[in-house]
């Protein structure tokens, strides 16, 4: 199993992207997690993942090998897939680059592919193991030291880095690519980036990250690589497409909606219910009107559940009910002006409720809908008595 994180803005995604990290790294890397958050704010949702054997991800990395790697990002992509929507962007960094050109091949639905700092051809990674490169041939595996940390490269990762036909991949390439590289970076030489370039056929860009280092450690490096990607890509991906559905809320019980300050504005709320995401704020000038207010998030519900109930009922009974429009207003009233209220003092909260439906019914089936408009779960619930149980969370 892969572990991963998509990182989604918080209206709908305009794209998908999978990013794929460098070398020995993780999904957690600066460079990642810093570029992928700066674009969920230019409407691009991007899956991070480990590769096998790194990070929170499962296997032994011993194992592993490029075309590993090239099937993971397969993987990733098809998690998208199935829970999403299929990515229309590849990112790689470093050696994370030259997979995300051999996988691009595998998923039809990739228009735009960017690469960060990447080698021409996967063999570049070679030279990290020059000092055990003897021991690995002659007792096929030995242990080395990369970034401050242990792994154990085996032979049949050399043979697999060194069989790759990059060069007809890259060349084959069918989407738009744009080449990211530093031109100080002393892990990849920028020659690498020139080699990709003259290989890709166009569409290609080519940008210098001027001052960088090859990790992307600055952020505001980090940033501008994630502006850069946000403005290519959107001459290549951005379609008229029904918006993506937003990322589950993997950490909260089905069932559970949790409300977080969106830390934009004053009142601000973002919602997550179940893999759906919504957004609540005061309206102006209390608040920002960046999205419906609690109050009209409560009509809303109420308007929503009177209408299913509505349709619920007329299939069950086969009518021809073509439509059901609710509208509802919330309001403080004097209880006086109440005559169907018991409470007889001060204010008391009012709904006005128009349901108006249409389609071939008679006058009795009109009748009866607009009584189980009042059996609606939620219309019940306002209802009855209500016990709300308050904690702090930990």
């Amino acid at each position: 199993m892969l572990a991963g994180h998509v990182d989604v803005p918080d209206g709908p995604a305009q794209a998908f992207a999978v990013f794929a990290h460098a070398f020995t790294f993780s999904k957690d890397t600066v460079a990642a997690s810093r570029i992928a958050r700066a674009l969920t704010e230019s409407g691009i949702a991007v899956l991070r993942f480990d590769f096998a054997g790194l990070g929170s991800s499962e296997g032994d990395f011993s194992e592993t090998s490029f075309s590993s790697n090239i099937a993971d990002i397969d993987a990733a992509a098809n998690f998208l897939r199935e829970h999403y929507e299929a990515p229309s962007i590849l990112i790689g960094h470093s050696l994370g680059g030259s997979a995300v050109l051999g996988a691009a091949h595998r998923i039809a639905e990739v228009r735009a592919v960017v690469t960060l700092g990447a080698p021409a051809d996967p063999a570049h990674v070679a030279h990290l193991f020059d000092e055990s490169r003897e021991e690995i041939e002659e007792c096929g595996h030995a242990t080395v030291t990369l970034a401050g940390r242990k792994f154990t490269i085996r032979r049949e990762f050399l043979e697999d880095i060194q069989s790759q036909p990059q060069h007809d991949r890259i060349r084959g390439l069918d989407a738009a690519l744009l080449i990211l590289h530093s031109p100080i970076d002393e892990i990849v030489a920028i020659d690498n980036a020139r080699q990709i370039y003259d290989t890709a056929r166009h569409p290609k860009s080519f940008v210098t990250v001027d001052g960088a280092n090859h990790l992307l450690t600055d952020r505001r490096d980090a940033a501008y690589v994630a502006s850069i990607i946000a403005a290519w890509s959107s001459r290549y991906t951005r379609t008229e497409q029904p918006p993506a559905p937003a990322e589950p809320d993997l950490a909260a019980p089905q069932g559970t909606v949790t409300v977080t300050e969106a830390n934009e504005g004053i009142y601000a709320q973002h919602i997550a219910a179940g893999k759906h995401r919504l957004r609540a704020d005061e309206p102006e000038p209390i608040g920002d009107d960046t999205g419906p207010s609690p109050y009209d998030l409560l009509l809303a519900s109420l308007g929503s559940c009177t209408s299913m109930t509505i349709r619920m009922y007329a299939n069950r009974k086969n009518w021809p009910l073509d439509g059901v429009h609710v509208a509802l207003r919330h309001s403080r009233v004097h209880a006086k002006d109440c005559e169907a209220c018991e409470t007889t003092k001060g204010y008391i909260d009012h709904i006005e409720r128009d349901i108006r439906i249409t389609g071939d019914l008679d006058a009795d089936q009109r009748a009866r809908l607009m009584e189980i408009a009042d059996r609606c779960p939620v219309h019940r619930t306002l209802h009855s008595e209500i016990h709300v149980s308050t904690r702090e969370a930990p």
